[in-house]
């Protein structure tokens, strides 16, 4: 039985299942080790490649197990899966784990600092109460329909309800209808508030990064999506090409092909749903742009007489992404093509 090489370490809330082997593949440690004593386990072995999925916390423990010297490894849990030989435990788990870690073809997930991990906290957090907000606002406008009363939409149509709430007398809102919407627009006001404070303090770290400023000089991009892709994208060049980087956000079609006959279906939707969904807003404003002025975009003008609104408003985000990339991977700003956004080149009759 020789020294361990390889660990594969299946992470959970309480106990981890250990799982490591030595350079015959033969193994040497097969173990559940309390989370108190995970790093008091890893300081007493010699540097050595340690495997894990990229789940909650797996960043953090990551970071802990680099600083003792290992050479730790972050894996998709779609791509480890595949190595599960039979049934659904831990120590199966942590065998697969420790498993895909040496397969030269793995892709891995880079380890993310506090820094960013941080940064991405203010976007969940912002996007957690934005979907609040909107849950509210349903609310509201639901309960007080039920009464006859119906505002236009937008915030205006949501100032107008909210007054009635507050300023109405009895004879137009029951007192218990009143109490139960006086809640609701109360917590609305909170929450406004909340959005608020993250938004400065996401725009205060866009100030303060290089990176994310370049990318603002995209079209379509602004302080939101800028600091997002600067906190999701680890290292731009961990991917080869911008065409890689809008394919792992999942911007491109799905395949179903066979017999070299090719068949491609919707987007893949794998990946940051999240970063997906901020570079289709982005899109869709550049779409309102160009129909504005359709000088500036031809080729979005071109492809919207073709395809549907929202399949050139996904086509679209895909190039976003893929300009982004080069931004981010040779540290240049956007500069805007000579011919914008590829128009075409006038032939000679």
């Amino acid at each position: 039985m020789g020294e361990v090489i390889t660990i594969g370490v299946d992470i959970a809330k309480s106990v981890f299942q250990i799982h490591g082997v030595d350079a015959d593949g033969t193994v040497v440690i097969r173990k559940r080790v309390g989370r108190a004593r995970v790093l008091e386990f890893f300081a007493d072995l010699p540097p050595c490649r340690v495997g894990m999925e990229a789940c909650a916390t797996a960043h953090q423990w990551a970071r802990e197990l680099t600083k003792l010297g290992h050479d730790t490894r972050l894996m998709p849990p779609t791509y480890v899966k595949a190595y599960v030989k039979r049934g659904k435990n831990d120590a199966a788990d942590a065998a697969a784990i420790c498993e895909a870690v040496t397969r030269p073809s793995m892709r891995f997930v880079p380890i993310k600092s506090v820094e960013q991990q941080s940064m991405l906290m203010l976007h969940r957090a912002r996007d957690l109460l934005i979907r609040q907000r909107t849950q509210l606002t349903n609310a509201l406008r639901a309960h007080l329909a039920e009464l006859g009363l119906v505002a236009a939409k937008g915030r205006e149509g949501l100032h107008q309800l909210a007054t009635v709430v507050t300023e109405c007398g009895v004879e137009r809102l029951p007192s218990n209808a009143r109490f139960a919407c006086q809640a609701i627009v109360t917590q609305l006001h909170a929450v406004q508030i909340e959005i608020s404070g993250l938004d400065k303090r996401i725009t205060q770290t866009h100030r303060a990064s290089a990176d994310s400023k370049r990318l603002e000089t995209i079209p379509g991009f602004g302080v939101i999506l800028s600091t997002a892709v600067v906190a999701t994208m680890t290292d731009p060049k961990a991917f080869r090409t911008g065409r890689e980087f809008a394919a792992w956000i999942g911007l491109v079609p799905r395949q179903n092909s066979t017999g070299g006959k090719e068949r491609l279906g919707s987007i893949t939707k794998q990946g940051d749903r999240y970063l997906r969904r901020l570079l289709v807003v982005g899109a869709t404003s550049v779409i309102n742009s160009a129909r504005a002025r359709p000088y500036k975009y031809p080729w979005v003008i071109e492809l919207l007489g073709r395809r549907p609104t929202k399949v050139v408003a996904v086509a679209l985000a895909n190039k976003m992404a893929r300009i982004a990339w080069a931004v981010l991977a040779k540290g240049e700003t956007y500069r805007t093509p000579t011919r914008p956004w590829n128009a075409a080149v006038p032939v000679a009759a």
